[in-house]
């Protein structure tokens, strides 16, 4: 579902100026907005704000960065934080295929990629987040040691980025095709409780890069 625009947005981010850095003072000032020895963890695509609101408000000794390319997303998610006055976390309306010209390589300790758009045609399957293109464009951003952390309702793209992320070298854990039956320690976003109302199962794995990980992107470069 498309969400509508929403006139007041601009007015409603201005309200929550203090959750965001100007992009132009990144990345060379980054490290005055992000201390360098706590852990730092990204999420890419956090709509709404639910997951990484959540996940910030929980874990006070560490740092977040929300991600979203659609503003009035971004507005919602930066509202949750300020309404729970948190001090850990910031926002930035940016594309993922961009994030190297903003952020410092191995900055974060985890990277989360929460039910991200499918690109179900395959003519678009490049702007997927976990086609091999876009891991390249964000993975540097990532700790030798850090991992990524991947949910999605939709097998198509789970099974693809399975593929894509074996291919790449990565490492494979904690792969499931119904996370809510596990038991496993779960924040769930916005949409995956309306979908998981609905009986649809949660897919998930967490992708640990490995030392052919780093010489294939770098061959790639």
């Amino acid at each position: 579902m498309r969400l509508r625009k929403k006139k007041n947005a601009p007015a409603r981010f201005a309200r929550c100026a203090d959750y965001t850095v100007k992009t132009e003072e990144l990345p060379e000032n980054f490290y005055r907005y992000f201390s360098p020895e706590k852990p730092l963890e990204l999420e890419i695509g956090s709509g709404k704000g639910r997951f990484i609101v959540t996940l910030a408000e929980q874990n006070p000794e560490k740092q977040f960065i929300a991600v979203e390319r659609v503003f009035d997303c971004l507005v919602m998610a930066m509202e949750k934080a300020k309404g729970k006055e948190l001090e850990n976390i910031r926002f930035f309306c940016l594309d993922a295929g961009g994030l190297q010209e903003f952020f410092p390589r191995e900055c974060a300790d985890v990277i989360y990629l929460n039910f991200s758009d499918p690109w179900p045609k395959s003519r678009y399957a490049k702007r997927r987040l976990t086609h091999r293109r876009m891991v390249a464009a964000y993975l540097p951003l990532l700790k030798k040691e850090g991992k990524i952390c991947f949910k999605t309702d939709n097998r198509p793209l789970f099974d693809f980025s399975v593929a894509e992320f074996r291919a790449l070298g990565f490492r494979l854990e904690e792969l499931t095709y119904d996370l809510h039956s596990t038991g496993a320690p779960n924040i769930m976003t916005e949409y995956e409780e309306r979908f998981s109302a609905m009986g649809v199962p949660i897919n998930r794995f967490v992708a640990y890069p490995t030392e052919q990980t780093w010489r294939l992107l770098a061959a790639k470069a």
